[in-house]
């Protein structure tokens, strides 16, 4: 049943689960095709069952939320829908450790922890892991355990540093879904990703497939309309009717997830200047904003020269309903942003290019303002622009997105300079 696209020729198969086979892809050297099954199963397989139209199901899921976090700035192994039931993917080396992320506590939390009533919410979201080892049962690990296995795969030794950064990850990919579902009135309860190494970056990256068998998701957080895979664990028996509800769940989500990739809410950066010769300071704040995705707009006006242009420009933006942050570049005397600021209920934010002989003196004319102003100063113009990120974040789950992956890219990035000069001084 493989439809794959002509163009694309078949290597050896590499891998084959309970859902899906993997193929070499010959043509594309450190790719692989993930094909999905229309199979599915619980309990390690105690159960299984055929579900016509499943892997088209699955392959869409997983194909929007891998594009969701791939263009919030997550790495993952994701490259790009090729069929209806089929992926192409980074091929990875796999880390046997299937990583698990809760909010709320139910399932297999509550056997293993007595005592803890379902509902229990975890704040921050609550990370455990499980070895990959059927005959096991999938035995939980600690991260003792996992750092004592002395793992290498793709010529990556799992130490410290790489279980710190799946931790991390794990908890930062949980929290951009969960955010992501919420417009759509759903709770991400729990979510179960895997992670690789792949073969030509030595990078760890989110691997395998993140559907409707990874996640438990309840509608208005009531876990009787549950649309996940636990709508199949849960069957007394698999009758054909049975199955037909639990296939109309799965094509619930399907439908749903790609309503993940757009968002309602729209916002825009306006940057008031006061002279032209602001401009190249102007454009650094522009080009920040686009890295979030946000539409910005550049302006020339003097609040001191013509105040009543400014106020006019002004009213332009407040009048056509679309949520504005305005950002005030002025040097010298900055009167731009506290007239902004007095005169509009949307947010002003100082950006004032100081100059070196200056700087130290015109920067109180953005700090010492009148009282009933309120226009924070920030003095980097990517600070500007990520000021206004997350005021817009705060309503559109996929600038919140960006700000999420920039952190926990940054927190990587350091985790791997420390190691790395650790390397050297030893």
């Amino acid at each position: 049943s493989l439809c794959v696209s002509l163009d694309l020729k078949l290597g050896k198969k590499v891998n084959e689960g309970k859902t899906k086979e993997v193929y070499e892809l010959p043509d594309i050297p450190g790719c692989v095709l993930m094909q999905s099954k229309d199979q599915i199963t619980a309990g390690n397989a105690a159960r299984k069952d055929r579900m016509e139209g499943k892997a088209a199901i699955s392959n869409t899921t997983t194909s929007c939320v891998f594009q969701l976090l791939q263009e919030a700035g997550i790495k993952t192994a994701f490259v790009r829908k090729q069929s209806d039931t089929a992926f192409i993917a980074a091929h990875c080396e796999m880390i046997p450790i299937e990583w698990v992320c809760r909010r709320i506590a139910t399932g297999s939390f509550l056997k293993r922890n007595p005592g803890v009533k379902e509902g229990y919410k975890f704040y921050p979201p609550k990370i455990e892991m499980f070895y990959k080892d059927d005959a096991n049962n999938d035995p939980q690990w600690s991260e003792e355990q996992l750092i004592e296995a002395k793992f290498c795969f793709a010529g990556l030794t799992i130490g410290q540093t790489e279980v710190d950064i799946m931790a991390r990850s794990t908890q930062a990919i949980f929290e951009i879904l969960e955010k992501s579902w919420q417009p759509q009135n759903c709770t991400l309860v729990d979510l179960k990703i895997e992670f690789g190494v792949n073969i030509l970056t030595k990078e760890i990256v989110l691997a395998d497939v993140i559907d409707n068998d990874s996640w438990r998701l309840w509608p208005s957080g009531d876990r009787s309309q549950q649309k996940d895979k636990q709508s199949y664990r849960d069957l007394k028996e698999v009758t054909p009717e049975a199955l037909q509800m639990v296939k109309r769940n799965f094509e619930w989500v399907a439908e749903r997830v790609e309503l993940l990739l757009k968002t309602k809410s729209q916002g825009r950066v306006v940057v008031l200047m006061g002279s032209p010769s602001d401009l190249s300071h102007c454009e650094k704040i522009k080009k920040a904003c686009a890295t979030f995705g946000i539409p910005c707009e550049l302006r020339v006006t003097s609040a001191h020269k013509g105040p009543d242009e400014t106020l006019r420009i002004k009213a332009e933006y407040e009048g056509d309903g679309i949520p504005t942050v305005f950002v005030a570049v002025a040097g010298r005397s900055n009167g731009l942003g506290p007239v902004m600021s007095g005169n509009t209920a949307y947010p002003v934010v100082n950006c004032p290019p100081l100059s070196a002989d200056w700087g130290a003196q015109d920067v109180w004319s953005s700090l010492r303002l009148p009282s009933g102003l309120g226009c924070p100063t920030t003095l980097s113009p990517e600070g500007a622009a990520q000021f206004a990120a997350q005021i817009f974040g705060l309503n559109n789950h996929l600038v919140w997105a960006k700000l999420r992956s920039n952190m926990l890219n940054t927190w990587i990035s350091l985790k791997q300079a420390d190691k790395k000069l650790r390397e050297c001084t030893l």
